[in-house]
């Protein structure tokens, strides 16, 4: 009987192709491949995720900041109906004795700029953050349907 490879193992014996299938550094596609490193004082906080919903009333925008509390996060509306979300995740700071194993999580700034249609209340803008998430909530005006006059034809 010839067992099958498997990323889980099998009952009967550790024939598997890994002893670990929660290790993920097992192998690293991309290990020989060289990559300009990114410093961690200056990589970008790229990956700030941003949700937009319309509701009958608003347009609402959530965004993931884990870590990061409402001083270091600002929202910010300009004339031509563009609404900014910028902050900073600031380095961990580092001792002496500490030896780093891996770093993924992102620090930096980050900015975020979405132009809003032209229903959005752009002075009735509310922000409020809660467990590292941010909600904007930008009132919408009610859309009027023009007047419509029926024209009768002569003749």
């Amino acid at each position: 009987m010839s067992l099958i490879p498997s990323f889980f193992g099998n009952r009967r014996g550790n024939n598997s192709i890994f002893s670990d299938p929660f290790a993920l550094d097992a192998w690293d596609p991309f290990r020989d491949i060289p990559f300009p490193e990114l410093s961690r004082e200056n990589s970008a906080f790229v990956t700030t995720r941003v949700d937009w919903k319309e509701t009958p009333e608003a347009h609402v925008f959530k965004a993931d900041l884990p870590g990061l509390k409402k001083e270091e996060v600002k929202v910010e509306v300009e004339d031509d109906r563009v609404l900014q979300i910028s902050g900073k995740r600031n380095v961990e700071k580092e001792e002496k004795n500490d030896k780093w194993h891996r770093v993924e999580r992102s620090s930096g700034e980050f900015m975020r700029r979405f132009r809003l249609p032209e229903n959005a209340k752009m002075d009735q803008v509310k922000a409020a953050m809660e467990n590292g998430v941010l909600t904007v909530t930008v009132p919408k005006e009610e859309v009027k349907k023009p007047d419509v006059k029926a024209i009768e034809i002569s003749g």
